[in-house]
């Protein structure tokens, strides 16, 4: 690949933190305001200042000086709280060059926007003072960490007990109706889509379609206006992110953290000729990765990808986290294409990159959590388990080895009578994945989850065999062709009683998985009700009542999120199930739960059994080694054939009883279910889990 070009205006990564980036963006003070520009290959910059009942009439040009570093800056009594403004961009003419004076651009500091017409956009000086009334962040650890995936409009759009008003906003997503279905689950955290403002590409708008989940970002500080209030919209930019701000303070005096969905890899000006809001008149040749003839290196998928190998783009990222983190209070991000932002001048990742390492490293940024979607679509691009101290990662592994396990083995054992592999692979997974995670970073680097956002709903996982996007108006390219799915024997709505049964311990033994796996599990917000997108596994383009919750259920709905609570409690109250570290095999390791494995019979785990494909049950022993709670062990048992079988339980020192705790067999949980003594024989239906504690 051709190297960036550098130059002594275009400052390599490693010098994100140079003074001349400090406050970039509008500064207020006693007499208007400061605007400082980052543009390394400008040759002029102007403000542009409108007024402030007509965006499109400009009241004002005003010249920024050049002061150093590619920064440039004015200060004027123009720019006070409510002002309107854009900047135009001069420059040198040649490849990647794409200056041109008469665009109105966004600042890419920006902390609101205002939006006078269809692909026009004004930056927006905001009222940043807020009253957090002595509300802090729950600093939730991360071993107690339940997230719960959602959209901040599809939550609530169609809440009956949320005031019709404040459905598919900010101020819904945090109304008391929310703050207790969110305690009744039992999940600790909320990540939310992108906020960032967003907008829909011209070609979804020309099909009738809108991007509703949000990776198409505009601006990096600005809250995306149209999930406020119609009053806080009407209100100007301030109310919009006031109204942001007022639904983190609900939701941290409720215990509840706020991760976000963050997108710092590519932005709505896609690829070269398409449109032209922000970065592509600022410096084109500074903000994107491009070869050196000016043609993009997209290793995103979206058309552009941002060059973090760059200092100025590498520090709008640092400072934008600071933002929300220090001044909105988030908890949390979880990083859309975090290799990108890795991607050094040769466009090859490494975790050591001066960005990926000031994520974690930056005092600014202590204690908030960091979790990476390890993967992109360049060269190189999967890197799940290399991203280093400080970062969890969603485990692709993970999804894909549980998925097959309870899904794609099943479908193909009833075709071939057999397995294609044992439980071996399953076993590592539910104890952490330590085949992934360094023992220095250990379990909780691993962000287990099933389905997400991205791909199937898990009602949808469980039954349909293929996917189902022709709505999207792609023909149905788009969306995983492999998905690892089992339709149980219907493709899609069916009334065959025996099939819906099925259907529904396999989502049971799939969230029981999940909740009671070594790491943080990450729950797709109406997986708790079985939620369906009639097979869409790439509902990005719809808002509509195919992707907004329903909040109508029938019984056996009910009973699924009864399960989901009963699997956060046991969670919660076992620590066993939620280790802070890996065990080692010679020393006690604080934190950690020593494991052992036994098969049907309650004896020792053999090597053979372990990679037998033919063997598919096991029962996982789990004691912690406390530094802060009580000591604590478990026994769960997991039987992944279709064929019902006894098993033995095993004589452990010091356990004298087994205490039921949990099924997936039974349609719902919190019935009376005995106790045994070791040695006794659970008879286990097929494909199955039992969870106990042992004492």
């Amino acid at each position: 690949m051709d190297s960036v070009q550098t130059g002594p205006l275009l400052a390599p990564a490693t010098e994100l933190h140079s003074p001349a980036f400090d406050d970039l963006g509008v500064r207020l003070h006693d007499h208007g305001g400061t605007l400082r520009v980052w543009s390394a290959h400008a040759s002029a910059v102007e403000l542009v200042i409108f007024d402030e009942s007509d965006l499109d009439w400009i009241t004002d040009v005003i010249p920024l000086e050049a002061v150093g570093g590619g920064v440039w800056s004015v200060t004027t009594p123009a720019l006070t709280v409510g002002a309107h403004y854009a900047v135009r961009v001069d420059g040198p003419h040649g490849a990647g060059m794409t200056f041109n004076p008469a665009t109105l651009l966004i600042d890419p500091y920006a902390r609101g926007l205002a939006m006078p017409g269809l692909g026009s956009w004004r930056s927006a000086v905001v009222d940043e003072g807020f009253d957090w009334g002595g509300v802090v962040k729950p600093a939730t650890p991360l071993d107690r960490t339940v997230i719960y995936e959602a959209h901040v409009k599809g939550l609530t759009k169609r809440h009956p007990d949320v005031p019709a008003a404040l459905h598919g906003t900010y101020a819904g997503l945090a109304h008391p109706a929310m703050i207790d279905h969110f305690h009744r689950l039992g999940v600790t955290a909320v990540e939310l889509l992108p906020v960032h403002a967003f907008t829909s590409e011209p070609r979804l708008l020309q099909l009738g379609l809108t991007n509703y989940w949000g990776y198409n970002s505009v601006a990096f500080f600005a809250p995306h206006a149209a999930y406020a209030t119609a009053a806080a919209q009407a209100e100007g930019a301030s109310a919009v992110l006031r109204e942001v701000k007022g639904m983190v303070k609900l939701l941290h005096a409720a215990g509840i953290e706020v991760i976000l969905d963050v997108v710092y890899n590519h932005t709505s000006e896609q690829g070269l000729g398409e449109p032209r809001s922000s970065f592509r008149g600022l410096d084109n040749r500074a903000y994107y990765r491009q070869h050196d003839d000016g043609t993009y290196i997209d290793v995103t998928g979206c058309g552009n990808s941002v060059n973090t190998a760059v200092a100025g783009p590498a520090r709008l990222v640092l400072d934008s986290l600071r933002y929300w983190a220090n001044e909105v209070q988030i908890d949390g991000f979880r990083f859309d294409l975090a290799p990108t932002l890795g991607r050094d001048a040769t466009h090859s990742y490494s975790p050591e990159h001066p960005l990926i390492r000031a994520i974690v490293d930056d005092p600014a940024l202590a204690g908030v959590k960091m979790i990476a979607e390890p993967w992109d679509v360049g060269m190189g691009g999967w890197q799940t388990g290399n991203f280093g101290d400080g970062w969890s990662e969603w485990n692709d592994r993970y999804r894909d080895r549980v998925r097959n396990f309870w899904l794609s083995d099943i479908d193909y054992a009833r075709r071939a009578e057999t397995t294609p592999v044992g439980i071996g692979g399953f076993a590592t997974r539910l104890a952490g994945s330590a085949n992934t995670f360094s023992a220095e970073r250990g379990p909780l680097a691993s962000v287990n989850f099933v389905t997400a956002h991205d791909g199937f709903t898990l009602r949808d996982l469980v039954s349909y065999d293929v996917k189902h996007n022709l709505g999207n108006g792609e023909n149905g390219r788009d969306g995983a062709d492999t998905n690892r799915s089992f339709n149980h024997g219907a493709e899609g709505r069916t009334e065959d009683e025996r099939i819906l049964a099925t259907r529904r311990k396999a989502m049971r033994n799939l969230l029981g998985t999940l909740l009671l796996s070594a790491g943080v599990p990450m729950l797709t917000a109406g997986d708790e009700f079985a939620r369906t997108q009639r097979g869409n596994n790439n509902a990005y383009c719809h808002d509509s009542s195919l992707t907004w919750m329903s909040w109508q259920h029938e019984d056996w709905q009910e009973n699924l999120f009864a399960h989901v609570a009963e699997l956060t409690r046991l969670r919660r109250d076992n620590p066993a199930l939620r280790p802070v570290r890996f065990a080692h095999a010679e020393r006690e390791v604080p934190s950690a739960s020593v494991i052992d494995w036994y098969d049907e019979h309650g004896d020792t785990m053999s090597i053979e059994r372990w990679t037998d494909a033919s063997h598919r049950t096991l029962q996982y022993v789990a004691q912690s080694t406390p530094e802060h709670e009580a000591p604590n062990r478990i026994l769960l048992i997991v039987h992944g054939r279709e064929q019902p079988i006894d098993v033995v339980l095993p004589a452990l020192e010091g356990v004298s009883r087994y205490e039921s705790l949990w099924s997936s067999a039974d349609e719902r949980p919190g019935g009376v279910a005995p106790d045994f003594a070791p040695g006794a024989v659970v008879a286990m239906p097929g494909t199955s889990m039992r969870l106990f504690r042992a004492t």
